[in-house]
Parts: structure tokens; C-alpha cells; sequence
């Protein structure tokens, strides 16, 4: 029978929206577990209910030099080492569940160190169920009374749900019954002994105000996180003896929502805890432990239990199943038990359990790289991309985190004093975490259906069977057989009395026949009624018989074609797994290439920065050079402007000198003029003069006062420093008056790199013939000063030339009876003199070395 669907209003959109004004930070509850002996140190002290303290232990403070350092740490909730499994769950665990009811997805996951009670917090113990048993139970509680028969809510692989009608579940339930593969158990059953007292809680917490007019499934799921692998704990595996084959691992996908689910996951449809519970614990027997240092029982891979809770409210009618989809809920609450933290020089981890510790400390590293960059987002408003990618733990859960439900973690302590440098990275990660803020999920829309159909229509069939045993229907519990026999029967004629008091009465027996006849008439009317019915019977059924034959050919016609249609569409599916298997491969190396790009983009940026880094410091060189090259240049400017103001001094000098010669020759001629003429001086023979030279008169010196000039050595501007004195020895000596003569220097014969490292200044002696054929001295000067690669260099600054001249004789007259010499004779008169102080020491200035100086002796004057 074809339901009849009402018109009701359609959600706007499939993707449950997230308000983002609206956030929660992450709620982070602390639990300590009591100590294995009573002897052992404690590092971990509660302080109040919302602060724990740590303190290093006290072989710990001896290590680290005797500091003494507590430190405190607080959480939403912090739970002692006495504190029951039903406390902790009423606060951390049962929000949760409301909010699954509601349509609201929720995520819970234990953190902390191996051997700190995460799995005993999650599954709990004999007599004492933890966290997920309580949850299941809390479910089934609330939803009891309105859950779904089985295959009406049905998974689809693309992590979506789809409702079925009556008819295509009964068909499902058929078809399952007749597999012979073991079955789930029912309430029915008898609860394996193993895990019964974990389940055997006797709170009957349930949910308040459930939504009475929806229908609900659970449905459950174990997967576990092994190795970076994602395992199914549920996946049924055909056994081969001979050629064992390895699980398979999981792949993660996107559904149309964009939120991760894990593909070809088995769901498993549970409708009691008993049967929930049998399940996970089917799963956790094939979940990977190991014995450690650190714990004997020590998980080697994160688990997680995923409850789906898929609800769809009731028709019109409150009868059926609304069958439209877009009005499925579909909320799960996932239950995460992380392995644990460890050191591996602590475990003493070997092969593979030191491979098995490296991926476990790798995705919980993660995990914190995630936590981190979310905080850092948050806080400081940047945009940094969070690596969810990194790790198949942190890719599975990344919509918790942005916004598609509300998360909790329960943070595991073990106070003894071994564990205290993990349980402070706990407490810190723990502490951080809290401060990241989740969007808080808006409520889902209403149906726009009445409410209360459900007891509308349970109160008209109360009300239909109780009318209809009124009218005589079935009463008590009466059958249908029973019923008809009884109605056929008061269509007979009612029997008269058969009491006979008299024996001459003649009347009860005669209407006693009569009855009888007329009952026996009516008996075979019917029986012959009967027959025909029961012809016409057989007939309609051979021709129902008929009818069906050809339905059923043509159902087996219809059945051949929709199986070659799912046949093509089967190879259609396979066909585009292997596409996206290929595109995911592409993606990867997409990503690969991706990384490999901003990678090289940061080292280019890296390279640019010191690159222009470099262009600063050369600016600034640069600048400073300009600096020096500037004081340089004034510097030069005030020693040529003093050089210029020093030689115009001495021009002036010079010109004095030529004016006091002209008036001395003025005085001269002036007295050969006033001479009386009648006596004639005799003109000496070339002889006698070369016999008897003139006595000459001695004039007064031109510069009053003068000094007598005294023959000194030469010696350099910068005496205080020290110099190297680079005289090579193909050098002739020179056997002048005056000698270059530098104190505190270091002679050498060639330049050595161990000699100017200890000395500031550098002179080169070189000689030369001059254009006369006379020896010429240079002394070539500079300055040493260190280069960048630890050596040394000169640079030449000035030279300084040493000249020795031969005397000529003095130049004569070339006629004596010239009255008039010319104006230039008094200089060449008395070149003798100068050339008698020949000897001169001159400078010349290189290019920008600053001032020369010439040194000359004094010309001495002959008489008028």
C-alpha cells in the first residue's frame, strides 16, 4: 500500500548552518586518577574545583639545580581521583546526548599520557560503566518508545540517509532474516557475561521532552586511527587459513555538505544498548594493544565510536513515515579514545611499537599544531590555513571544529611523579585548548506539521476497538474463528423446552421435530450454499492463481531488466570510484606540487630579504664613503688654500727680494753717474782677474733678523707612527747633506705581509737617473690598512724627491763696455751664489696628497 505523503514545507538548505555570532569555546574538564601504591610521590594536587596544581618532584628538583617552581593550571571542571563515573558523565557527557536527541552533532575525546585512565574513563569497568556505555543507555531511554522498525532509516554510502516505506522494510527485514550470517542480538537474548555489568546501569537517565511525533534508528560505527591508517573494527572479513589477508585500510571523503566521513564504513542499525554495546565490544577485541614499561594494556591506536541517531517526523495521520528526505535529521556524537603520549626511552620501545610511537606522538602533534593555528586565528585575527590534512585524525573531525557541533575533551592525569614532564605538555595543550571558540549550531526548523499526531492516532484505534466490541467484535482476546462460528449459529431457529413433565404430552416432541426439520432444512441450504461459495471460490482463486503466474513472469521480466540496469550502474560506480581514486592521486600530487611551490616561494622571499638587506648595508657604505670622500675633499681644500696662502707669502717675498736688488742697482748706477769723468778706472786683464778675484761687498741681508740656515735632517709629518722602510737593495747611497731619516721604522729589503701588520705607514726608496744624468730619490709614502679577508693593503698617499745638482761656474758678461745691462743681469750676476746651495729638497703632490713644499738657500749680493 503506497503511502499517501502530506505537503509540508522544505528546509532551505541541507547543510546544517552554524551562527557564527554565537560561539562556545571548547570545554576542557580535568580528571586524575588515583595512584597504583600508596607509597608512590604525587606531582599533582587538586586545589579547588576548577584548578589543579603541579609540582616537580623532588629527585627532579635536585637534577635541575634545586629550583623549585609550582605551577597551576585551570579547566572548566576539574574531577578528583574519587569522583564516580555517573558525576563525570552527568556533567561532561550529558549535554551531549541532549543535543544528539536534538539534532545537534557532538564530539568527546580523552587526551593525555599512556596509563592515565583514558579507555577506563571511556568503557569503564566490571560493575562501573564509563562514559559510552552511559551514553547508549541514556539514548535507548529517551527514544524507546518511538524508535523505527529496522531498514526504515537506510544509510547510503555517500553519508547520507534515506527513509523507506513499510512494504521495501518488511522486504529488508525478510531478506536478513534468510542470510545466514549471525544476526545482531535483540532484547531478547541473553547479554554476554563479558561485558554485562558494564552495561547494567541502573540510573534510567533519559532525555526530557523528546519530540513525540518523530520516529528514530540508531545506527553505530567503531573505526580506529592505526599508524595514519583508518581501519573498519566492524569490517567481517572472510577467513582464509592458507593466505591470511591483511584489513584493508579506509579512505576519508567529503559528502555534498562538505562534511568527512569515512568510505564503505560498516553501520550497524541497534535497537536496545545490550545489542549497541555487543557490537562495540565485538570491535574492541580487534583493536591493536600492547604491553609497554608504561602500561600493560597500552592502546596502540586512537578509536572512535560513532552513534548516528537518523529522525523524521510521522505523516499528517501519525501513522507512517514522512517519506521525504528533506526531512531527515541525521546528528551523531562521536566518542574518541586517544592513545596516549609516550617517551620512548621511558617505554623501552622496540620495532614496531617505536614505529607505532612515532605516529602516535606525529598525529597528537598535530593535533596541537591545529588547536594552535585555530587560537592564533581567533585571537589575533589572521587567516593562517589550519594543516587538518596533516593527519587523519585532525582531517576526520575538522567540521567539529568549524562549527558543526560542540566539543569536549577530558583531559587524563596520573599524579605520580615519573609521569610529571608529559603531564605538564598535557596541562599546557589542555589550557590552550580552551581558549579556541567553536560556532555554536542553530536549532533545526520545525516540520510545520501539528503536533501530537502520534497519541491523536493511538487514541482513535483505542477508540475503533473499543466501538467495535461493543457492536460484538472481538472481545478479550476472542479469536476471529470463534467469532464467526458464534454469529453463524444464532441464525438457527431457537430450540423449544424438551422438558416433558406429563407422559400423555403430545406437543413438546411434535414442535421438537418440527424445529429440528426446519434447523436440518436450513442446515442443507446452507451446505449447499456453502458448496457454491466454495466453487466460485476455487474458481476466482485458479484465476488469481493465473493472474499471479503472469505477474510473476512479468515481475521476473521487470526483475532481469532492473538487474542488468544495476549491473551497468554497478560498473558506472566502479567505474567513477576509479576516477576519484585517480583525481584524489592528482590532488595529492597536486598538493605535493603545491608545497613544493610555497616552499621555493619562501625561499625566494628569504633570498629577496637578504638580498635587500644587502642593498641597505651598501646604501649605507655607500653613504658613509660619501661621508669620508666629503671630509676628505675639505680637508684637501683647507691644506691648498693654506699651501696657496704659504707660496703667495713667499711670491711676495721673492718680490721684495727683486725690489730691494733694482734699487740697489739704482743707487749703483747713481753714483757711476755722479763720478767726475776725467778719471777713468783702468780696465783689469782677463788675467788679473783671474788672478786677483773682486772682493766682494757685503750687502745687507733682504729679510732683517734672518736666521743662520743649519743643515738638519729630513724627517717625516707623522714621526709618531710607525713605518715600514722598503729600501731595495740595487739602492746606491747617496752622500748628501740631508738624508730621509724616519724613527721607530722597520727596514726591509722587500715588503712582507708580517711586517705591516705591525706597522701603520709605508715608504718606497726609489732611484732613478734624472734627465742631467744625476741620481734622483723618490720616497714614495702610503698607508697600510687591514682588508676584509685578513690582509694587507697600501695605499699610496705621496712622494717626496730627493735631488742633487751639479755647481756651474758663474756666468760672465759677454761685453764689459755695455753701459746698459738688461734687467735680468742681476739675477744671472749672481746665479753662483744660488748654485752654491744647490742642494734642494722638494715634494710634489700626487693626485688629491696634499700640499709640496721647496726648500733654497739664501743668494748673498756683491758689491756695487
Amino acid at each position: 500500500m503506497k503511502a499517501v505523503r502530506a505537503k509540508t514545507p522544505r528546509r532551505p538548505a541541507l547543510k546544517k548552518p552554524s551562527n557564527p555570532s554565537l560561539k562556545d569555546p571548547v570545554g576542557v574538564y580535568c580528571r586524575v586518577r588515583p595512584l597504583s601504591r600508596p607509597d608512590q610521590e604525587c606531582c599533582i594536587e587538586v586545589i579547588s574545583e576548577t584548578t589543579v596544581q603541579i609540582h616537580p618532584p623532588d629527585g627532579y628538583r635536585i637534577f635541575r639545580n634545586g629550583e623549585y617552581r609550582e605551577t597551576q593550571y585551570s579547566f572548566k571542571e576539574v574531577f578528583g581521583t574519587l569522583v564516580a563515573q555517573k558525576e563525570l558523565f552527568d556533567v561532561v557527557a550529558k549535554p551531549l546526548v541532549e543535543d544528539l536527541i536534538r539534532g545537534k552533532n557532538g564530539l568527546l575525546f580523552t587526551y593525555g599520557v599512556t596509563g592515565s585512565g583514558k579507555t577506563h574513563t571511556m568503557t569503564g569497568s566490571p560493575g562501573d560503566g564509563g562514559l559510552l556505555p552511559r551514553c547508549l543507555d541514556m539514548i535507548f531511554n529517551s527514544i524507546g518508545p518511538f524508535q523505527a522498525k529496522r531498514f526504515v532509516f537506510k544509510l547510503d554510502d555517500k553519508n547520507g540517509v534515506d527513509v523507506q516505506c513499510e512494504v521495501d522494510a518488511l522486504l529488508e527485514r525478510q531478506k536478513r532474516d534468510a542470510m545466514p550470517v549471525p544476526k545482531t542480538p535483540s532484547g531478547k537474548r541473553q547479554i554476554d557475561p563479558e561485558f554485562a555489568d558494564m552495561i547494567n546501569v541502573q540510573d534510567h537517565c533519559k532525555v526530557e521532552e523528546v519530540d513525540e511525533d518523530n520516529v528514530y534508528s540508531v545506527f553505530v560505527s567503531y573505526i580506529e586511527i592505526y599508524n595514519n591508517y583508518i581501519y573498519d573494527l566492524l569490517e567481517e572479513a572472510p577467513f582464509d587459513p592458507i593466505k591470511p589477508k591483511p584489513p584493508q585500510s579506509k579512505i576519508l571523503r567529503e559528502d555534498q555538505n562538505h562534511n568527512m566521513y569515512v568510505t564503505g564504513c560498516t553501520e550497524v542499525e541497534v535497537k536496545s544498548t545490550e545489542e549497541a554495546f555487543e557490537v562495540f565490544w565485538r570491535g574492541q577485541k580487534k583493536r591493536r594493544i600492547a604491553n609497554t614499561q608504561l602500561n600493560r594494556e597500552s592502546s596502540r591506536s586512537h578509536s572512535v565510536f560513532i552513534i548516528k541517531l537518523a529522525q523524521a517526523p510521522l505523516d499528517a495521520d501519525g501513522d507512517n513515515v514522512l517519506q521525504e528526505k528533506e526531512q531527515i535529521t541525521l546528528s551523531q556524537l562521536s566518542l574518541v579514545d586517544l592513545a596516549g603520549s609516550e617517551r620512548t626511552n621511558r617505554t623501552k620501545a622496540e620495532g614496531n611499537r617505536l614505529r607505532e610511537a612515532g605516529n602516535i606522538n606525529q598525529s597528537l602533534m598535530t593535533l596541537r599544531t591545529c588547536i594552535e593555528v585555530l587560537r592564533e586565528n581567533q585571537m589575533y585575527g589572521t587567516n593562517k590555513m589550519v594543516p587538518y590534512r596533516d593527519s587523519k585524525l585532525t582531517h576526520l573531525f575538522k567540521n567539529y571544529f568549524d562549527g558543526e557541533g560542540k566539543v569536549r575533551m577530558i583531559v587524563c592525569v596520573n599524579p605520580k611523579a615519573e609521569d610529571y614532564e608529559e603531564s605538564l605538555q598535557v596541562m599546557r595543550f589542555a589550557e590552550m585548548t580552551q581558549e579556541v571558540e567553536v560556532a555554536r549550531p542553530v536549532d533545526r526548523p520545525l516540520c510545520g506539521l501539528t503536533p501530537g499526531r502520534r497519541f491523536r492516532n493511538q487514541a482513535f484505534r483505542e477508540e475503533l476497538s473499543r466501538k467495535l466490541e461493543m457492536r460484538g467484535g472481538p472481545i478479550n482476546g476472542e479469536t476471529e474463528e470463534q467469532c464467526v462460528s458464534e454469529m453463524f449459529l444464532q441464525n438457527f431457529p431457537p430450540l423449544p423446552s424438551c422438558e416433558l413433565l406429563d407422559v400423555n404430552d403430545d406437543q413438546t416432541l411434535p414442535k421438537l421435530i418440527e424445529v429440528l426439520e426446519k434447523r436440518h432444512k436450513l442446515r442443507q441450504m446452507l451446505s449447499e450454499e456453502f458448496a457454491k461459495n466454495v466453487l466460485a471460490f476455487k474458481t476466482m482463486l485458479q484465476d488469481f492463481d493465473s493472474s499471479v503466474v503472469s505477474k510473476e513472469n512479468y515481475i521476473q521480466g521487470k526483475l532481469s531488466e532492473k538487474e542488468k540496469t544495476i549491473a551497468g550502474q554497478k560498473m558506472e560506480l566502479e567505474r567513477l570510484e576509479k576516477k576519484i581514486k585517480t583525481l584524489e592521486y592528482k590532488i595529492e600530487i597536486l598538493e605535493k606540487t603545491a608545497t613544493i611551490y610555497e616552499e621555493d616561494k619562501r625561499n625566494l622571499q628569504q633570498e629577496l630579504e637578504s638580498k635587500s638587506q644587502k642593498l641597505q648595508r651598501q646604501a649605507s657604505d655607500k653613504r658613509r664613503l660619501e661621508a669620508r670622500l666629503q671630509g676628505m675633499v675639505a680637508e684637501t681644500t683647507m691644506k691648498w688654500e693654506k699651501e696657496c696662502e704659504r707660496r703667495v707669502a713667499a711670491k711676495q717675498l721673492e718680490m721684495q727680494n727683486k725690489l730691494w736688488v733694482k734699487d740697489e742697482k739704482l743707487k749703483q748706477l747713481k753714483a757711476i753717474v755722479t763720478e767726475p769723468k776725467n778719471e777713468k778706472p783702468e780696465r783689469p786683464s782677463r788675467e788679473r782677474d783671474r788672478e786677483k778675484p773682486i772682493q766682494r761687498s757685503v750687502s745687507p741681508s733682504p729679510v732683517p733678523n734672518a736666521p743662520p740656515v743649519r743643515l738638519r735632517h729630513r724627517r717625516s709629518r707623522s714621526a709618531g707612527e710607525r713605518w715600514v722602510d722598503h729600501k731595495p737593495p740595487s739602492n746606491l747611497p747617496t752622500e748628501t747633506v740631508m738624508q730621509p731619516h724616519v724613527p721607530h721604522a722597520i727596514t726591509v729589503a722587500a715588503a712582507s705581509e708580517k711586517a705591516l701588520a705591525k706597522c701603520d705607514k709605508y715608504m718606497l726608496t726609489h732611484q732613478e737617473l734624472a734627465s742631467d744624468g744625476e741620481i734622483e730619490t723618490k720616497l714614495i709614502k702610503g698607508d697600510v690598512f687591514k682588508t676584509r679577508g685578513g690582509g694587507q693593503a697600501v695605499q699610496f698617499t705621496e712622494i717626496e724627491t730627493l735631488k742633487q745638482e751639479s755647481p756651474t761656474g758663474r756666468k760672465r758678461r759677454s761685453s764689459p763696455s755695455n753701459p746698459d745691462p738688461p734687467e735680468d743681469a742681476g739675477d744671472s750676476e749672481w746665479t753662483d751664489v744660488e748654485t752654491r746651495c744647490s742642494v734642494a729638497v722638494e715634494m710634489r703632490a700626487g693626485s688629491a696628497l696634499g700640499p709640496g713644499y721647496q726648500h733654497h738657500a739664501q743668494p748673498k749680493r756683491r758689491k756695487p
